[in-house]
């Protein structure tokens, strides 16, 4: 028995819930999870009705892969968290690729591993994880950083914009033209150019399709009421 299993023998194991589609795989990383005292699977399955299912053995964490055949792991997380399920959700997955790190940790999942990891590192990423912290396979990590980043660029940029910007904002998002927004905001073709203007300048965008995809990205597709007559 490895130290750190023998620091935490006494304590429960970790209840894990496995859901991925290679049947070889998920029954493989069940046994060498077991292996290390630590965790317990309680259940195993490769697709998202059974794994709604299993959620009834009350697992601490779900072991979750991202790529599945009908509805996948992001799907999966996205439709849980919609319902009110905050069990803990980890990601696990061949893709080393930032954007899908950022999906899936946007989706709500509590980690993002990768299946090249080894066992004992996927138990201790566990451990991290039921305590509430974000677990990254360690290849991730630089990449996290950068995500990190970015989001506080990013963010920096969104306050700079004004109530009545982030409003034109999110009617850039739904698509609408100039015209579309003056009616539905109740000011001047004019001054929505203008808005439309700074917005870009702000946010350092040079289209309005740029500005639709950062809306999106930021939440900000569904434009608040206006307070009409206002610029």
């Amino acid at each position: 028995m490895s130290d750190s299993a023998s620091a935490t023998q006494g304590a429960a194991p970790l209840r894990v819930l496995l859901v991925d589609d290679h049947t070889l795989f998920r029954r493989g990383l069940a046994e060498l999870l077991e292996q290390d005292g630590r965790v317990r699977v309680v259940g195993a399955t490769g697709n998202a009705a059974e794994a709604r299912e299993l959620l009834a053995q009350r697992p601490d964490i779900v072991l979750m892969d991202l790529n599945m055949p009908g509805e996948g792991g992001l799907e999966i997380l996205r439709r849980w968290r919609a319902e009110g399920i905050e069990v803990p959700v980890i990601a696990l997955t061949v893709s080393e690729a930032a954007d899908d790190m950022a999906q899936a940790l946007r989706g709500g999942a509590r980690g993002y591993l990768l299946k090249n990891m080894e066992p004992d590192e996927v138990v201790e990423a566990l451990v991290r994880a039921a305590r509430g912290e974000v677990a990254v396979a360690p290849a991730m990590t630089g990449k996290l950083l950068g995500l990190l980043e970015g989001g506080a660029k990013e963010n920096s940029l969104l306050a700079k914009l004004t109530e009545r910007e982030r409003q034109i904002l999110g009617h850039l998002a739904q698509g609408k033209s100039n015209k579309a927004i003056a009616q539905e905001v109740g000011i001047s073709l004019d001054t929505v150019k203008l808005h439309v203007r700074n917005v870009l300048a702000k946010l350092n965008l040079s289209s309005r399709v740029e500005a639709a995809v950062f809306a999106v990205q930021h939440d900000l597709g569904a434009a608040k009421p206006a307070r009409k007559g206002k610029g």
